[in-house]
């Protein structure tokens, strides 16, 4: 598969690293973008520059690359997902706008009916972004917020990343074995 992988500016860059990870392991051939702000957060969050994130990937493109074969519908992309997906990115899907490469990229999967997984990481949401939403999702997006599941009894923080990014790979399509799946009592 190739997957795009946008990483805007909200907090939990960990669930975009770790899917980055679960693709390559996968052998998926993943293009990346990282917004401005999410470089900043990549630092604060984890201690480390985003160069390590952007060897994670195939191909690294900048926000605004309008010139990367992603921004075309004609590139033959399997799916886009943005995670952490910030509000204002958010916000650009829902509107239409395509004034970044996320969400140039995220138009060209809804008008070619390609998969779009949106990992909001925000709480409390406010009307316009529950509004934005459901917007995003009434024209072909799959909204995944990022809530921890906590059956599996997880033991650690990459545990419980291990189980957004495991549904995330569900989406795609991606047989995993990233978190222990509910099989009742």
């Amino acid at each position: 598969m190739e997957i795009v992988v946008g990483i805007s500016g909200a907090s939990g860059v960990q669930y975009g690293i770790r899917l980055l990870e679960a693709l390559k392991a996968k052998g998926c051939t993943t293009h990346l973008i990282i917004t401005d702000s999410a470089r900043k957060i990549i630092e604060i969050e984890t201690s480390s520059p985003a160069r390590g994130v952007e060897e994670l990937a195939a191909h690294v493109y900048a926000p605004k690359d309008f010139s990367a074969p992603v921004a075309s519908g004609s590139h033959l992309f399997d799916a886009l997902v943005v995670i952490p997906c910030s509000m204002g990115t958010l916000s650009g899907i829902a509107c239409g706008s395509s004034d970044t490469l996320i969400t140039r990229c995220a138009d060209v999967c809804l008008k070619e009916k390609r998969r779009l997984i949106l990992v909001p990481r925000e709480t409390p949401l406010s009307l316009i972004q529950l509004r934005n939403m459901v917007a995003a999702s009434e024209a072909g997006a799959v909204i995944l917020p990022a809530c921890p599941a906590f059956y599996s009894q997880p033991k650690s923080l990459a545990e419980l990343v291990d189980v957004l990014v495991g549904r995330v790979l569900d989406l795609l399509g991606l047989e995993n074995d990233l978190y222990k799946r509910w099989e009742g009592e």
